[in-house]
């Protein structure tokens, strides 16, 4: 485990144990976060798995448009609980390194 820890500080250019704690509770409160809200407002937008059972690829469909939706609201949400927890420009810096390698373009 202590392996671990310090290939991450190294990776992500952290200098204390706390700091890739608190980084550490922040994905684990985002990703949590991020659960527990994805049903509601994907009901709100009217998407629910039976809507799309009447088509033969209706899952798949289902589960495509939930990452589609869920992604960019993880991002945002990630942001602000980086923020309640003092690691924005941690998470900033992250998520500039993410897009920038899902799209190719510097941010």
């Amino acid at each position: 485990m202590i392996h671990y820890f310090k290939r991450f500080k190294k990776k992500w250019e952290i200098k204390s144990n706390f700091q890739l704690v608190v980084i550490l509770i922040v994905f684990s409160v985002t990703g949590s976060v991020t659960v527990a809200i994805a049903k509601p407002i994907l009901e709100f937008l009217g998407i629910t798995k039976t809507t799309f059972e009447v088509l033969s690829c209706g899952v798949l469909l289902y589960w495509i448009l939930r990452i589609l939706i869920i992604f960019p609201l993880y991002q945002i949400i990630q942001l602000i609980i980086a923020t309640i927890f003092f690691q924005f420009r941690f998470f900033w810096n992250f998520e500039k390194k993410l897009f920038s390698r899902l799209f190719g373009k510097k941010i």
